[in-house]
């Protein structure tokens, strides 16, 4: 008989709060600017991620890389032309697209790799992890990502 009055509790309970029963985590995100950037330089580029979240939807987002001097990478016409060359992408170019596939999805789930950009890519992919765990927590502070072995 002492089943049904905590069964009755526990139905009042998720009825109330149905997070604890469907096991949903508080993943809503806080209105404000969220920032990450990596730990370190890499060939004399720091990459960053700044968001801004409005209503729990990503509404803004900027992925770039700064040099020491705060000179923006995408910026840089000779970088440009040198990795566009190269890579047949730019940062200006897949800067963005990163920056809108976050937008669109938002979230990580789903996140494509720009051919001849997935060093960037795989940062984007950290960044953008710990951008949104600050924007859930509404913390404010720049979120610093590992950059390990490169």
């Amino acid at each position: 008989m002492r089943k049904k009055p905590l069964r009755l509790l526990f139905l009042c309970a998720a009825l109330l709060c149905p997070c604890t029963v469907t096991a949903c985590s508080n993943t809503a995100l806080k209105d404000g600017f969220y920032t990450a950037e990596m730990s370190d330089f890499s060939h004399g580029w720091k990459e960053y991620l700044c968001i801004m979240v409005k209503d729990d939807s990503i509404v803004y987002a900027e992925f770039n890389a700064k040099n020491k001097g705060g000179y923006i990478k995408a910026w840089d016409n000779a970088y440009m032309q040198n990795m566009a060359s190269v890579q047949g992408t730019y940062p200006n170019e897949y800067t963005r697209k990163y920056a809108a596939q976050l937008i669109e999805a938002q979230g990580t789930d789903g996140l494509d790799t720009v051919s001849g950009a997935s060093h960037s890519g795989s940062n984007f992919q950290k960044l953008a992890a710990a951008v949104l765990e600050r924007a859930a927590q509404g913390n404010s502070d720049t979120a610093v990502v590992e950059s390990g072995d490169e």
